[in-house]
């Protein structure tokens, strides 16, 4: 089926798990669209060894979603590296695991680097004495991505590829020390394309060659290496031009993927899953936001209560964006980290309107931290630019919020929270309607009432009749 041949009611997957893989991207702390330049490559690199049909379609989809497990050690990931995660995995990504005094070097040279003294020493000290670290690691990372891929109805040589993502051609590589052909051809091919990425992007095309060329035999296929080699000047001249979305798409091996629009609900489930493990104060906060506000979207007979429960599935899909030692802080945060916090909306609302099929979802989702007063943020809007919808995913993520702990609380009983979004509603920050649907979706009393309102007129009826008051 062609694009032109899309039936009613579908969608291409490609679209789908490409823009959600620029999360992936953010989460593993790389710049956006690595995961996409991965899956290219592998792909051109497989063609040139032959492969095709089905089995091109799997090297496709296990470039797309190499990342895709990385927040299952996030969080023991920022203690090793004093707090910045992100940092972690990048400066790990670069040196030669066989070899251990490149990377007892690069931990030395760089993990907590931007930290202070004590903090990078302490960084230091953690990492060299945990040597199961790596292997630890491989373990959460394998089966999270593993787990994602079933969830996203991908075929089963795509999650055993995945399963295979720290394996090494030489058998020194983790969870399983596979070695040469034990592990899956679509990983292998993965292999390649990602470490000629991460050097070309970080450190120029030469240095991709020349890592390339350095590890054959050891981390990478001696025999996909040559190739790569050989090929290497238009595999990497389509890498580096400044996106890759549509030469991405259009690379899909035939025939394309498609789902139901159903599926996008699938999609996004998964996605909430790779969001919410990342810190263990926020598991299953994403999943419990989405049936609050999809129940009380019912009750308030919105239009489209689904379309409010996928939003709320991918609101904090930006959370990945920043380090956990941020998250997970227990005091408070500085000007910059307060900062970073704030850009989550934003980069979260940047990478649903990258695909047609998720941006309208995107404003919804990139607003549930706007208040009615303008108070919010990341836009600070006023009541008038917020919709029912984003009113009420508002409501709902703060109060489940409110229920779940957090590193500077414990959480609060459902009781509590409700009074507390009451006050919010008083205040004029919160939506009194959304207030009142979330409570008895949550089984809690209802909010004071509106008898300071006139007629039962809501929030946003008493705006329009002030404005109109005032002839505007």
């Amino acid at each position: 089926m062609t694009a032109a041949e899309r039936a009613p009611g579908q969608a291409r997957l490609a679209e789908l798990v490409g823009a959600l893989s620029l999360a992936t991207d953010l989460a593993a702390g790389f710049a956006l669209e690595t995961a996409l330049r991965t899956c290219l490559t592998a792909v051109e690199l497989g063609r040139a060894a032959g492969v095709t049909g089905a089995g091109l379609a799997d090297v496709y989809y296990t470039g797309l979603l190499r990342f895709v497990g990385c927040t299952a050690f996030a969080h023991e990931q920022a203690r090793h590296g004093a707090g910045d995660d992100q940092a972690f995995s990048r400066a790990l990504a670069m040196p030669d695991a066989g070899n251990p005094r490149q990377v007892v070097k690069t931990i030395i040279g760089r993990l907590g680097r931007g930290a202070g003294a004590l903090a990078r020493m302490q960084a230091v000290v953690r990492t060299l004495s945990d040597p199961a670290g790596p292997h630890k690691f491989a373990v959460a990372h394998c089966d999270l991505a593993v787990r994602l891929a079933g969830r996203l109805g991908m075929p089963p040589a795509v999650a055993a590829a995945l399963a295979t993502i720290y394996e090494r051609w030489d058998g020194r590589g983790h969870p399983q020390a596979l070695a040469g052909e034990q592990i899956p051809l679509p990983a292998r091919l993965m292999h390649v394309a990602w470490r000629a990425e991460i050097h070309r992007s970080l450190e120029g095309p030469v240095a991709a060659v020349d890592v390339v060329r350095a590890r054959a035999g050891g981390e990478l296929d001696p025999a996909l290496a040559r190739l790569f080699l050989k090929e290497a000047g238009p595999l990497l001249a389509a890498s580096s031009v400044p996106s890759v979305w549509d030469v991405f798409l259009a690379a899909e091996p035939a025939p394309l993927a498609w789902l139901d629009v159903p599926g996008v609900g699938k999609v996004a489930e998964a996605f909430a899953q790779f969001v919410d493990i990342k810190s263990p104060f926020t598991l299953g906060h994403s999943v419990g936001v989405a049936g609050l506000a999809h129940a009380a979207a019912v009750t308030m007979r919105l239009p489209d209560p689904e379309a409010v429960r996928v939003a709320a599935l991918l609101h904090d899909i930006g959370r990945v964006s920043v380090p956990n030692g941020i998250w997970d802080k227990p005091g408070p945060l500085n000007a910059a980290e307060r900062e970073r916090v704030r850009m989550h909306a934003y980069q979260g609302e940047r990478i649903l309107a990258q695909s047609p099929l998720l941006a309208p979802y995107a404003a919804m989702a990139g607003r549930h931290h706007e208040r009615l007063d303008g108070s919010g943020y990341h836009r600070g809007l006023p009541a008038s630019a917020l919709p029912p919808e984003a009113r009420l995913l508002a409501v709902a993520d703060v109060f489940h919020a409110l229920t779940e702990d957090r590193p500077h609380r414990p959480r609060f009983d459902p009781a509590a929270a409700a009074t507390m979004i009451g006050e919010e509603a008083r205040a004029g920050r919160l939506d009194r309607a959304s207030v009142e649907a979330v409570l008895a979706a949550a089984g809690q009393a209802a909010a004071p009432g509106r008898g300071d309102r006139p007629a039962q007129l809501s929030e946003r009826e008493v705006e329009v009749l002030c404005l109109v008051a005032r002839g505007l």
